[in-house]
Order: C-alpha cells, then sequence, then structure tokens
C-alpha cells in the first residue's frame, strides 16, 4: 500500500522561556514521531491524555508548526508552506473534530457551513450546483435535507456529528482526521457514527488516522495501530497482531483496561441497527 502522508521525525514544543531571569523551558509534545498512513488505510492512533496523539493529528495537518521534522502528503512536504501554496492541501487533508458544538459555528446554518468551503474551493460554479453537493452528502450520512435550516444548536450531539463527518467528506478529501469523534456520544449512536464512516471510508477510498483514547473503537475500524506514550510512539502495527501479542507493556497495560477485553466484530453493525430502530 502506497503512502499518502508520512510524518518523519516530529518534534513540537509549546512555550517558551519570557524573560531574562524566567528558567522554565519549552515543554516538548512530541519526541521525533514517526508515521505513516497509505492510501485508503485507516490508522488509529491511541494513547492516553497527555500522550502526544492530538499533537501530532494537529501536526500532519499543518495546524501546528513542528519544531524538527518533515511532513510529507502525496510526496510534496508540506510543514513551512504559506498560506497560498497550502490551500490545495487544504481541500484534500480535511478533520473531524471531537466537539462539533464548538467547531460549528451557531450563527450560521448548516446549509451555509457546508456549502461556503464547497464555493471557496470551487467544486461548484455556484450556489444551485453546491446545494446540489450538499444535498447527496446529507442523504448519504442520514440527516434530513431540511437540515440545512436548521442551526447546531437545534441537532442532537449525534446529528451534530454526522454534520461534522458531511463538513469533511463533501470536498472529497484524500485524508480525514477524526479526533475523538464519539467520546461524548451514547454506545448505539457511538456504533452508528462509526459504522457511517467505516462505510464512507471503503466508498470514498479515503485515508483515515483516528484518535481516541478507547482501544474498544480502534480494534472496530482500523486496520493498524500506533500507541503513543508521553510524545514517542511506543508500539505500532496491524490491529490484529496488537491486540494478540503487544510488544510494549503500555499497549499491554490499555487493553487489560478495556472493560471488555474479548473482541466482540458484531457490536458496531448491532449497535447502529439499535439505533436506527429506536428512531424508526
Amino acid at each position: 500500500m502506497a503512502d499518502l502522508l508520512v510524518g518523519k521525525g516530529l518534534v513540537v514544543s509549546y512555550g517558551q522561556a519570557r524573560g531574562f531571569l524566567s528558567a522554565r523551558p519549552p515543554a516538548t509534545v512530541l519526541h521525533g514521531v514517526d508515521i505513516r498512513v497509505g492510501r485508503g488505510e485507516t490508522v488509529g492512533i491511541v494513547g492516553e491524555s497527555g500522550s502526544g496523539k492530538t499533537t501530532l493529528g494537529r501536526a500532519l495537518l499543518g495546524l501546528v508548526t513542528p519544531a524538527a521534522g518533515t511532513v510529507l502528503f502525496d510526496g510534496t512536504t508540506i510543514n513551512g508552506l504559506d498560506q497560498r501554496a497550502m490551500q490545495p492541501f487544504r481541500r484534500r487533508m480535511q478533520m473531524i473534530f471531537q466537539d462539533p458544538m464548538s467547531s460549528l459555528n451557531p450563527r450560521h446554518t448548516i446549509g451555509r457551513i457546508l456549502i461556503e468551503p464547497i464555493l471557496l474551493h470551487r467544486l461548484a460554479n455556484d450556489q444551485a450546483a453546491a446545494l446540489a453537493l450538499v444535498y447527496g452528502v446529507l442523504d448519504r450520512v442520514g440527516l434530513s435535507r431540511g437540515t440545512i435550516d436548521r442551526y447546531s444548536f437545534e441537532l442532537s450531539g449525534g446529528q451534530r456529528q454526522r454534520v461534522g463527518i458531511a463538513r469533511a467528506v463533501v470536498l472529497r478529501p484524500d485524508f480525514v482526521l477524526a479526533d475523538e469523534i464519539v467520546s461524548g456520544l451514547d454506545v448505539s449512536t457511538q456504533a452508528q457514527v462509526l459504522q457511517l464512516l467505516k462505510e464512507l471510508t471503503s466508498e470514498m477510498h479515503l485515508a483515515l488516522a483516528f484518535i481516541s483514547h478507547d482501544l474498544s473503537v480502534i480494534r472496530s475500524i482500523c486496520q493498524r495501530v500506533v500507541v503513543m506514550h508521553d510524545g514517542r510512539v511506543v508500539e505500532e502495527g496491524s490491529c490484529e497482531r496488537v491486540f494478540a501479542s503487544p510488544s510494549a507493556d503500555y499497549t499491554r497495560m490499555l487493553i487489560d483496561a478495556i472493560p471488555l477485553p474479548t473482541v466482540d466484530p458484531g457490536w458496531l453493525t448491532r449497535g447502529a441497527a439499535a439505533e436506527v430502530a429506536a428512531t424508526a
């Protein structure tokens, strides 16, 4: 599988000494991290809070500038590019945020939130053509077309997360970063959102990096997993291998903390079906 996104030796630090008498050094969050995501591949990035997984995701998208290391997207080094040079990559690299309530403008209708990026990236010639694309993606993520006239505060948590997914995929990206997108949802809604994302990645041949602290979620949709601890990758491999025979003690600790350590491959589809039945 050819690599689409590659991070090499990524170092990210926050803060800096202030003033002559300050002895407080910058806090290094990532310590020379290497990661790759293949075309059409779903890679899980897992670790405790503070492990550096969200910072890694933002560095891969160019939202955080690494102090050292490189990020290559489709063979091009993108860290260090100015805003104009990054614009073509912005469409191809999208993010689904953990909290859709804070990432969706409460003053804009859902229609405006979805249409404006389409027009900005010139994927449609006019408002009518953009609206047709929005209707298509709303249908696909399971939201009614009337959603375009509603505001984010009028929707449930699951509906808002579907809007977040719609906003990401409507631009037809090659890579999507999903950052803890189901952590605030109940179990049945989690299953439905995850099943939708799994279907979309297959249909659109999307490369997906899925950040989570929950190994149960990672093993349900990912082919490969990257385990992070204290800003370093401590283990990487196929989900099948890592779950069956972890090589790092930290990975074993995370697996032992899963409430249901025995893999149940059917929970995702059963949970999604239960949610659909409940809303029918």
